[in-house]
């Protein structure tokens, strides 16, 4: 007999061998029949594991994070079947679950259409249909290699030379049999509702020395109601699409003749950018932070001595050659900051030392994996660095999460998600520093973060090598998350550059160094900014925040003076003295966004008024210009 400790902790009793299908039915024939695998001892296995000792077992079930992803995974399995009896000798790459779905990589002379993707999906739908088995078999690693050459898949024999286990694991559904560790659900008939979304190209393990193979994306849920739900999410993405939007409204654009992933910011998107950079600055000035520059190059010693040189060498570029000295160009700010702060002797009372830098970095991204803004080779960091005592520590956190809610409500985000990387447990090897210097860290940052009342996840095993993090994911207006702010503290750098301060005691003392971003990359958050509004922006972000429209030519000289008293109010504030009608001058306004247009005619060269029309109100009627100018300085100074 074997006894089972259910999630409950209710204990059961039952033969050896039983299967955890069998145990599922036998607890209820409801969860017996939306049962898709176990947990058995925190491991995921089919239904059908027999059991052979005493464990811990939870069943999954549909309704679990864990069961979609099975579905998922299986539906991926569904997929590469069909395409390999729509298109024999195909070659089958790999095929996991990511967020929201699945993608599998196929080699194959010919080239997808939307057309095959139609094919494809009613090919599974035939297979889901058919109710085949889906059955796991093990072979010893040699014997599956042998298994993979003489079905001629090579990628699969190479993934099997990687795997350092003695046997390996497939799963097989009628005439189609995969590498997989599974589990998977076990007839296909228990699939749900699926649909294949895109195919794009990518390479064999992601290096782009490897051959190009084509990946198919698609998504599975186990109701049409949660697939038509996610289907109109994408479409809303999809309208919100910084690339397309930045095209549209002239922000930014992106050439392969200055290089991949290199931002080239045209007026209107620099001029956002600047907003941005000008509230972030006043707002650390008042919070006792000092700016900093520093240079974009450095010698390669440097970067050795940080220990990037040993831990970040694939995302660097290579070295320079300058008066027969090697250069890198920098992948981060912080050692210059280090290197500032060694230019003299501090002591406890300098601290802490707030420095703040809007500084450029450049790491090497693969073509492939570059999206936009969001995915760049060279961006501009909200960097800042934090020299501080121990003591201070707690505090200088607090003071860190104050800034960064202060900045994401500013910028219209008030939802986001934390996370507290942590140590694994175990796993000391794999860090640097003191167990007692960690776990003052980590107190640091949880105590702050009950202080200030706010949900974490503690993520064992995801703190960097050299400390612990606070994450802070922000969540759009369509509910997705993008990394945000982080909090990370750093035993490394002062370690390896032997940065102290002067105690009270009058001896030396390693001085704690945090690292801060309460924005993240300039170029992630102004996408991010640009599909969170749909490129609409609230009046004190907008680039243009005004267009005067003179109806006619007799117009333009009263439109011209309004344009030159809004500038000296500082606002942005364009004219368009096109000779177009005004019906189309509107609609070009409404087009690109402007917040506010304002018609002038007769009427409004007679009385000194404007007829405004707003993005957010439309038709406002025809005001006084000092009134105008009185309600759009409330909107902006209230940043509505």
């Amino acid at each position: 007999m074997v006894k089972i400790t259910l999630p409950d902790g209710t204990k059961k009793e039952y033969k050896e061998n039983i299967t955890i299908g069998e145990i599922a039915s036998n607890i209820g024939n409801r969860l017996g029949e939306r049962a898709l695998a176990g947990k058995a001892g925190g491991v995921l296995v089919d239904l059908n594991y027999p059991i052979k000792e005493d464990i811990s077992l939870s069943v999954i079930t549909e309704d679990t994070d864990e069961g979609l992803e099975i579905l998922r995974h299986s539906t991926a399995h569904i997929m590469a079947q069909a395409v390999s009896r729509l298109f024999p000798g195909v070659k089958l790459g790999i095929g996991p679950t990511i967020e929201n779905g699945f993608y599998y990589d196929f080699s194959l002379q010919h080239s997808l259409s939307e057309d095959d993707l139609r094919k494809i999906e009613e090919e599974m739908t035939k297979i889901i249909r058919e109710d085949i088995r889906i059955t796991r078999t093990e072979l010893p690693r040699d014997m599956a290699i042998k298994k993979m050459e003489a079905a001629g898949q090579s990628f699969k024999t190479e993934l099997i030379r990687d795997i350092e286990d003695e046997t390996v694991s497939f799963y097989t559904q009628g005439d189609f049999t995969d590498l997989c560790r599974g589990p998977h659900i076990q007839r296909t008939a228990k699939a749900g509702i699926f649909k294949l979304l895109s195919v794009a190209g990518a390479y064999w393990r992601g290096k782009e020395t490897n051959p190009m193979l084509q990946r198919i994306y698609g998504t599975a849920f186990f109701t049409q109601t949660e697939l038509d739900k996610y289907l109109k999410f994408l479409e809303e993405a999809e309208k919100r699409d910084h690339r397309k939007i930045g095209r549209d409204l002239d922000l930014f654009s992106f050439h392969e003749e200055g290089g991949a992933g290199l931002t080239f910011w045209h007026p209107k998107g620099a001029r956002i950018r600047n907003i941005i950079e000008n509230f972030w600055r006043e707002e650390h000035f008042k919070r006792g932070y000092e700016i900093l520059y520093s240079p974009h190059i450095a010698k390669i010693n440097l970067w050795k001595t940080s220990g990037h040189w040993n831990f970040y060498r694939e995302s660097m570029y290579s070295p320079i050659e300058v008066d027969g000295q090697e250069y890198i160009l920098k992948p981060m700010n912080c050692p210059f900051a280090v290197l500032m702060y060694k230019t003299k002797l501090h002591s406890y009372r300098d601290l802490p030392l707030r420095w703040g830098e809007l500084g450029t970095v450049y790491r090497y991204e693969r073509s492939g994996v570059l999206h936009g803004l969001l995915r760049v080779r060279g961006f501009t960091q909200d960097d800042a660095h934090i020299f501080c005592t121990p003591d201070q520590l707690e505090r200088e956190i607090l003071g860190v999460i104050d800034l960064a809610q202060f900045m994401l409500s500013s910028f219209g985000f008030h939802e986001y998600e934390i996370e507290l990387s942590v140590r694994g447990k175990g796993e000391k090897e794999k860090y640097i520093g003191k167990d007692e210097v960690w776990e003052h860290a980590e107190n640091a940052l949880k105590i702050a973060l009950e202080k200030k009342g706010l949900k974490y996840t503690r993520m064992e095993g995801e703190a960097k090598f050299y400390g612990p993090a606070i994450d802070i994911k922000v969540k759009d207006a369509i509910g997705r998350g993008w990394q945000g702010p982080t909090i990370q503290v750093d035993f490394n750098l002062p370690e390896r550059f032997d940065v102290n301060y002067v105690g009270s005691d009058g001896f030396h003392h390693r001085v704690v160094m945090v690292h801060r971003t309460v924005l993240g990359a300039m170029e992630r958050f102004v996408g991010c900014l640009i599909e969170h509004y749909a490129g609409d922006f609230p009046l004190w972000i907008a680039p243009v925040q005004v267009r005067i429209l003179p109806i006619t030519d007799a117009h333009i000289d009263y439109a011209n003076k309004l344009q030159a008293l809004l500038l000296t109010k500082n606002f942005r504030v364009e004219c368009d003295a096109s000779n177009a009608k005004i019906n189309y001058k509107i609609r070009e306004g409404t087009m690109g966004k402007i917040p506010y247009l304002l018609v002038v005619g007769d009427k409004e060269v007679e009385g000194g008024t404007v007829a405004v029309r707003s993005r957010k109100r439309g038709n406002e009627g025809t005001i006084a210009v000092e009134e105008f100018i009185r309600n759009i300085e409330s909107e902006i100074r209230e940043k509505r």
